[in-house]
């Protein structure tokens, strides 16, 4: 799949653990870990609003496009 998730890299940068950032956008840890992985088919707005919150970034800090990409 061509879009890459850096939430992983962004909780990274932001020193904030899954447990914790789970809690304050009131998802469980599993959701956020298929999240983080990728290994999701879509993202409700309101969830990718609470983390673009939490960790103060921009929606393209956390999914990028790469053409071409199949290795997930």
């Amino acid at each position: 799949m061509p879009i890459i998730v850096n939430l992983d890299v962004m909780m990274a940068r932001r020193k904030i653990r899954g447990r914790d950032l789970a809690q304050r956008i009131g998802i469980t840890e599993q959701n956020l870990s298929l999240l983080k992985s990728g290994k999701v088919r879509g993202v409700r707005f309101e969830t990718l609003e609470k983390l673009c919150e939490a960790l103060e970034c921009q929606p393209g800090d956390l999914l990028e496009f790469r053409p071409g990409d199949q290795s997930l």
